[in-house]
């Protein structure tokens, strides 16, 4: 028997035989050509190709994992299309007269130095996806076959590492779990393995001995057990039939109150990314919507959505709730949700840079549309709206102003609106500290934990090397959440989390002793969750 520890993605525990995964490598030679005009045709026939795998893998993305999570494959066609990237290759073809493989391996491997060296973490990430892209295009080019063939039993995959894509394109039937030497917590492999609740490992020193040998995945503990004892396999069972049964056992609890021992009652809501993932909001039985992250209208689009655009969805959302509450929050663009068409630029540090509100404010035209559109649709179901990185009670009057000035537009329209209550996200420190006036200015809060965290931390949440130091039980982040409770009920108004920390049902306790009012959570946490609330005193 053989143990290796890891750093732990997703709890919960797999056993099954290991299948290791070799990325196919592709032999890139440089060879002269005659015609150049038709090893650019070759690109960008094989390119075309890549844009439609990759539109492909949205789409299955999207049905397994929700639009959030698939948006990394709308990333890399965009990146395709990047014309300095496109450039490179056109120009090596015809200055050097080589072949189209060599050139897109030339310029992947430039362009992925070219983000690595940067000292902004959010595009060192993205040398990883040029990386990807132009492997994918040296593949078709190649005459590679890309699929990840799992056949038979159910196996667990060991990987030196797994891209998005390679993720996705598994067949999850027969996929129990993986485990990797490299990756982050915080990669979007990472999030597709907990979205996807498969249990997983990173950080583990993998031996390709161990193909074929049958192991365990401890999700819980973060460690790979290979060739377990009779004892030790017979343990894990146990737990795995525990787990099994524990699921069965949360189904029982749809339709139950979210209310503690002693009483005490909490909204519990569910965050979404898309109209998509409704059906699992109403699946879990979540008492209605605590975020739903209206920028993937945004996203998707090569364009800015019109008026008409959204309101057809927010208007589906809320008549889908049917009379539930629906918070939407304002586009949250910048930072790691890059769109070409607004033009941001570079930016030395975008998590703290032109972002969100701040977006909104200085192009109250952007904002104004989705306003509108957002009224207008709250004559359907229960609507309320949050506004995103706030930091001082200037904004949220001007925001109010903007506000009045739509609503009298609406009016002279003749189009209806409903009432529709207003609050804002708590998660930078400035609108903690300052929640006690803000509280006068607004109907509610929902406390954003993940920025929240890596701000009064300092610590960017998507770096690897900082998984050590990042704490979001720190105390610090819990006495800020508890200082924010208690100036909101002060002021008259209701406070919800929907941060993971929601989630984090550890913290569960704390949460209804501060006297949190909402808890808005990721749809397959609520029932867990829920268990946690009914076993609280």
């Amino acid at each position: 028997m053989e143990v290796k520890e890891g750093k732990k993605v997703f709890h919960g525990v797999a056993i099954g035989k290991i299948q290791f995964f070799h990325k196919k490598e592709n032999l890139v030679v440089r060879r002269k050509v005659e015609d150049t005009d038709a090893e650019i045709a070759r690109f960008e026939a094989a390119k075309a190709k890549a844009v439609l795998q990759l539109q492909g893998l949205y789409q299955k993305a999207l049905k397994e994992v929700g639009e959030v999570n698939a948006q990394i494959f709308d990333v890399h066609s965009m990146m395709l299309e990047d014309l300095d990237y496109n450039d490179s290759i056109h120009n090596l073809i015809n200055g050097q007269h080589v072949n189209a493989e060599y050139a897109v391996a030339t310029t992947g491997d430039n362009f992925a130095k070219m983000f690595a060296d940067m000292e902004d973490e959010y595009f060192k990430a993205r040398s990883v996806d040029v990386k990807d892209i132009s492997e994918r295009v040296v593949t078709i080019l190649s005459g590679n076959d890309t699929d990840i063939d799992i056949s038979g039993e159910p196996v667990i995959i060991v990987a030196e590492d797994l891209a998005p894509s390679e993720t996705v394109q598994m067949d999850k039937s027969k996929l129990l779990g993986f485990v990797t030497r490299l990756g982050s917590s915080n990669s979007h492999t990472a999030i597709l393995a907990r979205t996807m609740g498969i249990p997983a490992l990173i950080g583990v020193e993998i031996q390709e001995a161990w193909n074929g040998k049958t192991a365990v995945i401890d999700g819980y503990e973060g460690k790979i057990v290979i060739e377990p004892t009779e004892e030790v396999l017979r343990e894990y069972e146990a737990r795995l039939k525990a787990d099994k049964e524990k699921k069965e056992l949360l189904l029982t609890l749809k339709g139950k109150e979210n209310v503690t021992l002693s009483g005490q009652k909490i909204n519990l809501y569910a965050n979404i990314g898309n109209v998509s993932d409704l059906a699992s909001v109403l699946q879990n039985d979540a008492g209605g919507i605590g975020l739903f992250r209206s920028e993937f209208l945004y996203l998707e689009k090569t364009d800015f959505p019109t008026e008409e655009e959204q309101f057809a969805v927010y208007r589906q959302v809320a008549e889908t709730m049917a009379g539930k509450k629906v918070i939407i929050r304002t586009l949250d663009i910048g930072a790691d949700k890059q769109v070409d068409y607004f033009n941001l630029g570079k930016e030395e540090n975008p998590a703290m840079g032109y972002r969100a509100i701040r977006i909104c404010l200085k192009q109250p035209d952007i904002f104004k549309t989705q306003l509108r559109a957002l009224f207008r649709a709250s004559n359907y179901g229960n609507i309320a709206i949050m506004y995103p990185m706030i930091i001082s009670v200037e904004e949220v009057r001007e925001i109010k102003r903007i506000v009045n000035e739509v609503k009298e537009e609406l009016k002279a329209a003749g189009l209806a609106f409903g009432e529709v209550e207003q609050g804002i996200m708590i998660e930078t420190p400035a609108a903690a500290v300052m929640s006690d006036v803000l509280a006068k200015e607004v109907d509610f809060f929902s406390i954003g934990t993940n920025d929240l965290t890596q701000y009064t931390l300092a610590i960017d949440r998507q770096n690897a090397k900082l998984d050590d130091f990042y704490n979001p039980h720190h105390e610090a982040i819990l006495r800020l959440i508890e200082t924010v409770v208690k100036n909101a009920h002060e002021a008259g108004i209701w406070v919800g989390i929907c941060g993971e920390l929601g989630a984090d049902t550890e913290l569960t306790g704390r949460f209804l002793k501060m006297g949190m009012d909402e808890l808005s959570v990721s749809p397959g946490s609520v029932l867990s969750v829920r268990k946690a609330i009914r076993e609280t005193e």
